[in-house]
């Protein structure tokens, strides 16, 4: 049977993969929205810091950490990687969840990569996996628990952050054992052979050989950790297809992952502010995500 984007045109395919298509092709004000957000969570007072994890120049990450709390355990990371078609956003306007995660005792982080076509997506997969290994050598002296760093990513970063997940990957089989220790992964792209032959790919310059190499949906997901899948209901049908076909995936492997979850009245913009807000279906299920996580390292006595 023919996957299902086989059977679209390539200016169906064009309209089905762009996200601002539901919304009347001005997404700008949602990006407009990322930078306010980030600008107060530097303003809110939690203990923040600039990182590098590596000698690139884009090898930059944000690190903030909740209020020092009467409790012998670490807490747990948040680490947000940005979306943006693999060719935009950074991690200047991808602060917006810290407040929500330091108010809750979790630590949070946001990356920076390097964007097309400066760098091939293979090569950012590289990237993020080389932040998250520097986050978990570092996480206690940091002042977090390495063994419980849970990976987020929205729309490209959701792909990077699925791919971060990935144990025995060829291109870089070994990460630490248990990191990440869960994924929270929203309106992403899992199999990026669609792209090939849009105005998407003329940054990323994939064929097909090299989109099947990064597309978790074709590699092997065993050892992936529990995650949660989330999109928004105002989202193409391409977009809903994919995260519908990775929870597929992931289930299939008789684990037990956490049910998808479409947040109504959402876009692929605005569903991820949600991703640990309070009061939110997908912020409540990534907090009890992370209730559900036990904790192993403690604070130095």
């Amino acid at each position: 049977m023919p996957a299902s984007h086989d059977l679209l045109s390539a200016q169906e395919r064009e309209r089905e993969y762009s996200p601002s298509s539901c919304i009347g092709g001005n997404y700008a004000p949602y990006i407009e929205d990322y930078a306010t957000l980030s600008a107060a969570a530097l303003q809110s007072g939690s203990r923040h810091t600039e990182l590098a994890y590596g000698s690139a120049a884009a090898h930059k990450l944000d690190l903030f950490l909740p209020a020092p709390r009467d409790s012998a355990s670490l807490p747990p990371l948040l680490l947000f990687i940005h979306g943006g078609y693999w060719q935009e956003l950074s991690k200047a306007s991808s602060l917006f969840s810290a407040p929500d995660c330091t108010n809750a005792g979790i630590a949070f982080a946001a990356i920076d990569y390097t964007l097309a076509p400066q760098a091939s997506v293979h090569d950012m997969v590289l990237e993020c996996r080389q932040a998250l290994r520097w986050l978990y050598e570092h996480g206690k002296e940091l002042g977090f628990d390495p063994q419980r760093i849970v990976v987020s990513g929205s729309s490209a970063g959701a792909h990077l952050a699925a791919m971060c997940c990935l144990r025995g990957w060829k291109d870089d089989p070994d990460l630490p054992v248990g990191a990440p220790a869960a994924a929270v992964l929203v309106s992403g792209i899992y199999d990026l052979q669609p792209l090939i032959g849009t105005s998407i790919n003329e940054a990323l310059s994939l064929d097909v050989d090299s989109a099947r190499a990064i597309s978790p949906q074709l590699l092997d997901l065993n050892g992936f950790p529990p995650t949660i899948i989330s999109w928004g209901e105002i989202e193409t049908s391409a977009f809903k297809r994919q995260s519908q076909a990775f929870a597929d995936a992931l289930n299939a492997l008789g684990a037990q992952y956490l049910p998808p979850i479409e947040m109504p009245a959402r876009n692929h913009f605005d569903v991820i502010v949600d991703q640990a807000r309070p009061n939110t279906r997908l912020g409540d299920a990534t907090q009890a995500l992370f209730a559900s996580l036990p904790v192993i390292s403690t604070r130095s006595k």
